[in-house]
């Protein structure tokens, strides 16, 4: 395995009973790099970073961190590696600089330094004015900025983030996204699983798609996107009770499609571009389809998504009023 990266996988193998969580994964990590895992629920995307953090033995195949192998030598990983996973690892009836100064000194500081560092780490993570209130007094994006702070007292040069946004308010997550820039730019190595779209195309130096277990596709969010070729056309018709009829017409001229039924809005590719929109406008007016809006655009890492696996990647919240897009073929 290449030194230059200090997260490697070859053919990972893990099986819970009947089901293979991960179905030999391969990948790799630059040293200095933020490496995006985008899937959905059930992709294989925790199993992987539990095994990398030695939380798990894979069934199969080789990972090694920061070039020591996941199963020899996990507690030589141990003191590499910072975590901050989906579920919030803090105490909540301390104060935030009291959890950050406990977990300063597990790794055995001195009281003065565990307090340096805690107190670092607070303007950081721009929670100095709460510093001494309890943790279940933080909103959920400080209480995810105090947890990732948590995973970087011993100042690790690798670091696993398992969906650190999930859950969180596009404000928390834009200001989460701001820190874990910064520590790329730090020179931090990441290895970020996600199930946003965005949220890869805007942190990512370069993205694993991962289905069933492997990853499926990788490349920069450009190299991905241009995978695709040419543009996309969008239409949007302006009754319900015409999108079935709209998907059908599309499909002769596009080929698959992708239908949002949410937004009455009908996606494929478009091979010759502007002159497949002036056809389909034609046919959708012989038709008596009414558009609402008509657009040609380039690809999105959505529609690449969609196109690799046939559903999307990003989980809407629980209150979201969209439903999934399906395909149709």
């Amino acid at each position: 395995m290449n030194n230059r990266h200090p997260i490697q996988a070859e053919g990972l193998v893990k099986n819970f009973g009947k089901t293979r969580a991960l179905d030999g994964l391969d990948l790799q990590v630059a040293e200095g790099s933020l490496l995006a895992l985008l899937g959905p629920n059930g992709a294989g995307k925790t199993t992987a970073v539990r095994i990398f953090t030695t939380l798990l033995k894979p069934d199969a195949g080789r990972a090694t961190v920061a070039g020591f192998d996941v199963v020899r030598e996990p507690n030589r990983i141990k003191s590499r590696i910072g975590l901050a996973g989906q579920t919030v690892a803090i105490d909540e009836n301390l104060t935030g600089l009291e959890n950050l100064e406990m977990i300063g000194r597990l790794y055995h500081l001195s009281r003065h330094d565990a307090r340096n560092r805690a107190l670092e780490l607070l303007v950081q993570f721009d929670l100095t004015d709460a510093a001494n209130r309890v943790a279940k007094t933080y909103s959920g994006g400080m209480r995810r900025r105090l947890d990732l702070g948590a995973s970087l007292v011993a100042l690790p040069p690798v670091l696993f983030l398992d969906e650190p946004t999930t859950g969180l308010d596009p404000r928390s997550r834009r200001q989460m996204w701001g820190v874990i820039s910064s520590l790329v730019a730090e020179g931090s190595t990441i290895l970020l699983t996600t199930q946003y779209l965005e949220e890869a195309d805007e942190l990512a130096s370069r993205i694993a798609v991962v289905d069933a277990g492997r990853v499926i596709a990788e490349g920069t969010s450009d190299d991905l996107k241009t995978r695709l070729g040419g543009d996309w056309i969008e239409v949007t018709v302006a009754r319900d009770g015409d999108l079935a009829r709209a998907a059908e017409t599309a499909r002769r001229q596009l080929g698959e499609v992708t239908i949002d039924p949410a937004q009455r809005r009908v996606v494929g590719p478009a091979r010759e571009g502007a002159r497949q929109l002036a056809v389909l406008v034609r046919e959708f007016d012989s038709a008596g389809i009414e558009i609402a809006d008509l657009r040609l655009r380039r690809p999105s890492l959505d529609d690449v998504f969609l196109t690799l696996t046939g559903h999307e990647a990003e989980v809407k919240e629980p209150d979201a009023a969209r439903p999934s897009r399906r395909r149709a073929s």
